[in-house]
């Protein structure tokens, strides 16, 4: 496992989230990580698993009118670490302020994941996981913790695609959502690029079919490859904003491969294939219409995709946000693309955090 510098390193590149558990190797201890088991967890597509375990993290106190709790559920290959830009004193989410809590998605190495899960479900056997399996267990630990109703759930990423849900599954649960770089419904331009990063890991002889038992180090090349070509926006490589942190493309490419390299490959297909089949209007009364779904929510929404993001196009939020009631659609001005998101690049991690903390103040 590597160093916590060098993992610190990785993410400031990166901008996407901290590196997954390998999958013969322990995730590093961390005192602020808690952990709740879910006895005989049913999943949405009808599988359940027995112990299931969530991690999570708080920050700050529940008041005692039990009005000032944040939930910020965590995105794509992340762990709680993915928001250190946004929580802490003077930071948008303070908690001197609010009761922050911070979950820890299904499948990304500390959760019940793939790579932690024995058999019958270890591996590619570990079931599919919904949106609303992550959502569901998130209220679970809420319901742990005494938290009966939220100020705000925000996220970036599959963060926001669970706010979403959070709004659609839970109206009246909470007062606003505030996602940011993802959208309610995963369109299927975006299922085809996560299906081509999929095929170009699962391509690898050394796959497997998912029962490695060596890394299969040319599928997770061609996969790094991919998503490197998709996190930062095209004007970002034409004005070569990678540098001063590296110097040529080449460069770029292998601290990408690098940093992937210790992640579980079946971690992250689980998350990928979560990510393909997200649909707010699959949930259940819906029958299938998201518009019917984005109209339903009651909660104020502060809504902010970036201009550059090729993963959720911003024409994909314009159009969703015409169904939404009350929202504040504020682009994030950043050539960044997708990783803008993540807080890697300064002025976008201060335009975040000065738009999340205005809202959360009116």
């Amino acid at each position: 496992m590597p160093s916590a510098s060098w993992i610190a390193a990785a993410l400031t590149l990166a901008g996407t989230g901290v590196l997954l558990s390998a999958q013969s190797a322990t995730p590093p201890a961390d005192p602020n990580r808690q952990f709740l088991t879910l006895r005989d967890f049913k999943l949405e597509g009808g599988a359940v698993l027995s112990e299931a375990r969530v991690a999570y993290a708080t920050f700050g106190a529940l008041n005692a009118a039990k009005d000032n709790a944040v939930l910020i559920p965590s995105y794509y290959g992340a762990d709680y670490h993915g928001y250190d830009f946004l929580i802490g004193p003077g930071k948008a989410l303070d908690p001197s302020r609010y009761f922050v809590v911070a979950t820890e998605m299904f499948g990304n190495g500390f959760s019940s994941s793939p790579s932690n899960t024995p058999a019958p479900q270890a591996g590619p056997d570990f079931p599919a996981i919904a949106i609303r399996d992550n959502v569901e267990a998130s209220r679970r630990v809420l319901e742990h913790l005494g938290v009966t109703h939220l100020k705000a759930v925000v996220g970036f990423s599959m963060g926001a695609e669970q706010s979403f849900q959070w709004a659609v599954s839970h109206p009246g649960f909470m007062d606003a959502i505030v996602p940011w770089c993802g959208t309610a419904k995963t369109y299927p331009h975006g299922i085809v690029r996560l299906q081509s990063a999929i095929d170009a890991l699962t391509a690898d002889p050394d796959f497997k079919g998912g029962r490695y038992t060596t890394p299969p180090k040319a599928g997770m090349r061609a996969w790094s490859s991919h998503w490197a070509a998709w996190v930062w926006s095209q004007e970002w490589w034409r004005r070569e904003l990678f540098k001063p942190a590296q110097q040529t493309v080449d460069e770029v490419i292998a601290s990408r491969v690098a940093r992937d390299a210790v992640r579980d490959p079946n971690n992250l297909i689980l998350h990928a294939r979560t990510w393909q089949r997200h649909d707010v209007g699959d949930t259940p009364g819906f029958g299938g219409d998201h518009q019917k779904a984005l109209t339903s929510i009651t909660a104020r929404v502060l809504y902010m995709p970036c201009e550059t993001d090729l993963y959720f196009p911003i024409a994909d939020a314009r159009y969703e946000q015409q169904f939404l009631a009350k929202s504040t659609f504020t682009p994030i001005p950043s050539l960044w693309g997708h990783s803008a998101g993540g807080g890697s690049n300064a002025a976008d991690a201060t335009f975040i955090n000065d738009s999340i903390r205005a809202f959360l103040a009116r």
